[in-house]
C-alpha cells in the first residue's frame, strides 16, 4: 500500500485507534464497535499478547474495511514478522532508519515517532511517510503549529500519547492532519459499550472541532 491510497482511506475521519493489549479473543468485537462508529483504521502494538497474530487475524476479517497496522515496531525483525501477516503500516515510538527502510522496502506506510524537528528531519530523509508526533503530551499545538511552518506541507502529523476528544480541535487548527488514540479510547479493562461510548465521543468531536474531510483542509 502507497501513502496516497493510505490518506484516501483515512481522509473522512483521521482518528488511528491504538488497541494496547487487546487479546485476539476480543480483537474482533473490538474492530466491529469502532468500525460502526466510523473508524477506518487500527494499531496493535507489538507489545500486546499475541501481536502478529491479532494483526494477521484482522488483515484476513477487516482488510477490506480498515487499515490495520502494528505500533511499537522497533527492529526490522518485527517489521518482517508484519510484512509476513499482511500489514498494512508501521508506527514507532521512535526515529530508527533501519525500521523506516525495511518498511519501505516491504511497501507498507511507514509513521515513525518524533519529538523533535531533527528526528523529523531524519526520519523524513530516511521515506518516512508521515510523522508520529509523540509524546504529544510535550509537543503542544503551538510547538506543532512552529513544525508545521518548516516541515513539508504534504507531510502528516500525527499527534499521539493523552489526546482526548477536546484535544482535536486545538491540534488541528496547529495543522495536525490525524491522532492516534490509545488509552483514552481502548484499555483492555473497557466493555465493548465503554468503547462504543468513547469512539462516538470522538468521532463526534473530531466532526464538530476539526471541520470533516480532510481532504479539503
Amino acid at each position: 500500500m502507497d501513502v496516497t491510497q493510505w490518506k484516501d482511506r483515512l481522509c473522512s475521519l483521521p482518528l488511528i485507534a491504538i488497541l494496547r493489549g487487546v487479546s485476539i479473543n476480543e480483537v474482533q468485537s473490538v474492530a466491529n464497535v469502532l468500525y460502526k462508529a466510523g473508524f477506518r483504521a487500527l494499531e496493535i502494538p507489538m507489545n500486546s499478547q499475541n501481536a502478529v497474530e491479532s494483526i494477521g487475524f484482522c488483515i484476513r476479517e477487516l482488510g477490506s474495511e480498515m487499515l490495520i497496522g502494528a505500533g511499537t515496531v522497533l527492529t526490522v525483525e518485527e517489521v518482517k514478522k508484519v510484512t509476513d501477516v499482511g500489514c498494512q503500516f508501521v508506527v514507532s515510538p521512535n526515529t530508527d532508519s533501519s525500521v523506516i527502510k525495511a518498511t519501505k522496502n516491504a511497501k507498507m506506510v511507514s509513521i515513525p515517532g518524533t519529538c523533535t524537528p531533527s528526528e523529523a528531519f531524519s526520519a523524513l530523509e530516511n521515506g518516512a511517510d508521515a510523522l508520529k508526533l509523540f509524546p504529544a503530551e510535550l509537543i503542544s499545538p503551538q510547538i506543532l503549529k512552529a513544525w508545521r511552518a518548516v516541515l513539508p506541507k504534504g507531510i502528516w502529523l500525527i499527534p499521539v500519547g493523552g489526546i482526548q476528544p477536546q484535544s482535536l480541535g486545538p491540534y488541528w487548527r496547529a495543522g495536525a492532519n490525524g491522532f492516534g488514540l490509545g488509552s483514552a479510547l481502548f484499555k483492555v479493562e473497557f466493555s465493548v459499550t465503554e468503547i462504543d461510548d468513547k469512539a462516538r465521543a470522538f468521532v463526534d468531536r473530531y466532526r464538530s472541532d476539526c471541520g470533516g474531510d480532510i481532504s479539503k483542509k
